[in-house]
């Protein structure tokens, strides 16, 4: 169950109105690695949990605060389009240089949202279920949280430095600091999994049914040899199992995929030295 409380987490008012700065602050709300990314994600890998109640916990007090953190953008942008309805653009039009700062105004801000966000980023294309991810391995999703608050903390910090308004750049500061410490959360459990588990997702699957040959291999599948130089080339691998191995020509060891003719209500192209030939049971590749 969930409560609202009309106090926003932090403040979210801006110094002065922004039309355009609104349509770019859609993406952290709306986008990939928006915070409604993260909220439903977070909620959904909380409320699918079956590992221990701390966990379970823990994913759903941030799932809880990211709702905050959506709450506060969509207020934000509300409030950076006041004042600013499709009228002024009209006008604005008259004059090519002001046309070229008012154009970057999201239209639909006015006239499907009333002047209000959107559940959109900031190219207009909607928010998108497909982003989040809840497995029900709490490490696969713990490090794909690691990745989502740290493309949502960059895109955060370079909206920071598109604007110079006090008041937005305020909120903004809140949500870095929260987004660092998110990252930190994250780290943090996923260190405790590996203890317990292991470092490769899944730890439950059996060795007896890998390649243990290419297991540790990195291969080198492209010009140069500077990738030899990295941590995953040579020692031991992280997961405490095997040692890694540079290969500089890996080749090919698989055989060669020669496909079979499609059958004739498919339509494809015949192979050579094939032709078409039709009888009673419909029409059929003949060999010549």
């Amino acid at each position: 169950m969930f409560s609202h409380v009309k106090e926003l987490q932090y403040n979210a008012k801006p110094t002065q109105p922004d039309p355009v700065y609104a349509k770019k602050l859609q993406e952290i709300l709306g986008g990939q690695y928006g915070e409604m990314s993260v909220m439903m994600q977070y909620l959904f890998q909380g409320w699918n949990c079956r590992a221990e109640n701390k966990y379970k916990d823990m994913i759903l007090d941030i799932g809880t605060e990211e709702i905050a953190h959506v709450e506060m953008i969509a207020t934000m942008i509300a409030q950076l389009l006041d004042g600013a309805p499709a009228h002024d653009q009209e006008q604005g039009a008259k004059d090519p240089a002001v046309e070229a700062v008012l154009g970057g105004m999201n239209p639909q801000h006015a006239i499907v949202n009333g002047l209000g966000a959107q559940p959109n980023d900031a190219a207009g294309y909607p928010w998108n279920a497909r982003y989040t991810i809840a497995s029900g391995n709490l490490l696969a999703d713990f490090r794909a949280n690691l990745n989502a608050e740290s493309q949502g903390r960059l895109q955060v910090v370079r909206l920071y430095e598109m604007t110079t308004d006090p008041g937005v750049r305020d909120m903004l500061s809140f949500l870095i600091a929260r987004d660092k410490m998110h990252q930190n959360q994250w780290m943090a459990a996923i260190e405790e999994l590996e203890q317990t588990q292991g470092a490769v997702v899944p730890s439950t699957f059996s060795p007896d049914h890998e390649k243990l040959d290419v297991a540790y291999s990195f291969m080198n599948f492209s010009e140069g040899e500077e990738s030899s130089e990295g941590r995953w080339a040579s020692g031991p691998a992280l997961d405490g199992n095997g040692t890694f191995e540079y290969v500089q020509s890996p080749g090919a060891n698989g055989q060669n995929p020669t496909l079979i003719p499609a059958p004739a209500y498919i339509h494809g192209t015949p192979p050579e030295g094939m032709s078409v030939m039709q009888n009673s049971g419909g029409i059929q590749p003949h060999l010549q």
